[in-house]
């Protein structure tokens, strides 16, 4: 290469290079100096994206949030208490909209059983009216603040506990000709259909939780524009829920969760695979009492109908933490959350639900930690048995120790973790905003044209 030709090279590379991080300079000073606005918060979560998580990252603290701060700032509705924290028997005192959260003693429980699993709501509300209390330490980062001027917000939060609504209130009692769920919804409806911050974009920015497959029957089909949080697409039209604008949320698992320290090698867990719950399912679960007719005599797996009751979940987590493999089939829905208790469990989940969506997929890489298998081969004769067998204790091992990571991923609770369940669904709303701002931006291309023709026809 000639000596020109060098010289022209390196011209070039710095030259690109001071480009670059002037670029990047100017991008840190824009959004320091623009922080309120939508775009700019969504431009720095795209500059400095979400890196894989370590369970080390688990429990850590790091500063007071606020809004200067890369955090996705939502505006949330002062429903009234029957909507959330009524419907837990919690009564306001005086011009009280919701519960004092600096006193933990005055934060109603949730109910316990199977009602817990879909409780997202509670965990989501709860940890914005957190973000008003400095007094409480929570996380900055991937999290959440509460703002009071909606035209601040990325996302408009309807806080309404609708799968217990649907838990306590689906059912006719005495002479009730429509249930007291159905009316709370209609009530929301009227409500957010009223209200400007739905106007504006017909209520794309807003998030409703509806985590219960059953919760919202009514109001989902005039609320569909929303970003749902759900457990499962399984009783959703596509035209209603779907990947590209909502989310799934895990659901709360109801065995207790095991240590590190406390988890069980390969050597000791004796079961090679476990299921214990409802066998005899419609719809997809048919493939349940199929597995059950092929595996009840294998001598090393545990295939057995139980429920919750009396000592259930206990013997059910003490059955996944002795199990190599936890098997998570398809019933009634495509998930359920003997998933989650799978994962506390460090029982290497084996997932067999060809319809399943699971919940942040787009930071976990789910084959790092689980097996998958397709029904139609799970249900040939010797083939999950074969396949359970052929793996390893290295790669089992391999998979036991990715799950002692990412547990805490599935983990709810008050206050919030960094990387505990709400922090990632905050995380995945923020992923979300991208494609909500690609829609807002193509329907405000004619907006200044039609404004001017309305005021002309005035």
């Amino acid at each position: 290469m000639s000596e020109k030709s060098l010289l022209s090279s390196k011209f070039l590379f710095y030259t690109i290079t001071v480009s670059t991080l002037l670029f990047i300079v100017s991008s840190l000073f824009f959004l320091q100096r623009h922080e309120s606005s939508f775009t700019s918060s969504l431009v720095r979560k795209l500059i400095l994206p979400r890196t894989d998580i370590k369970n080390d990252d688990f429990g850590k603290i790091d500063t007071l949030c606020d809004r200067n701060r890369d955090v996705l700032k939502v505006f949330m509705y002062n429903l009234p208490s029957e909507f959330h924290f009524g419907l837990l028997n919690w009564h306001k005192k005086g011009s009280e909209i919701w519960p004092n959260v600096k006193n933990f003693s005055t934060i109603p429980s949730y109910p316990g059983g199977l009602n817990r699993q879909h409780s997202v709501e509670y965990w989501l509300t709860l940890d914005l009216l957190a973000s008003e209390t400095p007094e409480i330490k929570r996380p900055c980062s991937n999290a959440a603040i509460r703002v009071k001027n909606f035209n601040e917000a990325d996302i408009v939060f309807v806080p309404f506990f609708a799968s217990l609504s649907y838990n306590r209130k689906s059912k006719l009692r005495g002479n009730e000709t429509i249930s007291g769920d159905r009316l709370l919804q209609e009530r929301l409806v009227e409500f957010l259909k009223s209200q400007d911050e739905w106007k504006r974009f017909d209520g794309k920015d807003h998030l409703i939780i509806a985590h219960h497959p059953n919760s919202l029957l009514y109001a989902r089909t005039f609320l569909g524009s929303a970003m749902f949080v759900l457990s499962d697409f399984g009783r959703y039209s596509s035209a209603i829920a779907n990947l590209e604008k909502d989310i799934i949320a895990p659901y709360l698992h109801v065995v207790k969760t095991i240590s590190n320290n406390e988890s069980a090698p390969f050597e000791k867990r004796p079961v090679l695979a476990y299921f214990q719950g409802a066998i005899y399912r419609k719809d997809g679960g048919t493939i349940r009492q199929e597995l059950y007719n092929l595996l009840k005599d294998e001598k090393d797996v545990h295939f057995a109908f139980g429920t919750v009751r009396g000592n259930g979940t206990k013997q059910t987590g003490k059955g996944m933490a002795s199990s190599k493999f936890c098997l998570n089939i398809a019933g009634d829905t495509p998930s359920s959350n003997r998933l989650f208790d799978a994962i506390v469990s460090h029982c290497v989940p084996v997932i067999i639900s060809d319809q399943i969506e699971l919940p942040f997929e787009d930071t976990l890489d789910y084959s790092g930690f689980s097996v998958f298998v397709h029904a139609s081969e799970a249900v040939k004769k010797g083939f999950l048995m074969n396949l359970l067998r052929g793996i390893t204790e290295d790669q089992w091992k391999k998979k036991w120790e990715r799950l002692k990571e990412v547990a805490g991923c599935f983990e709810y609770g008050f206050p919030s973790q960094v990387g505990d369940s709400v922090n990632m669904i905050w995380s995945a709303v923020s992923h979300k905003l991208s494609s909500l701002q690609f829609d807002v931006h193509r329907k405000n291309r004619y907006r200044r044209s039609e404004m001017f023709d309305r005021n002309r026809s005035s």
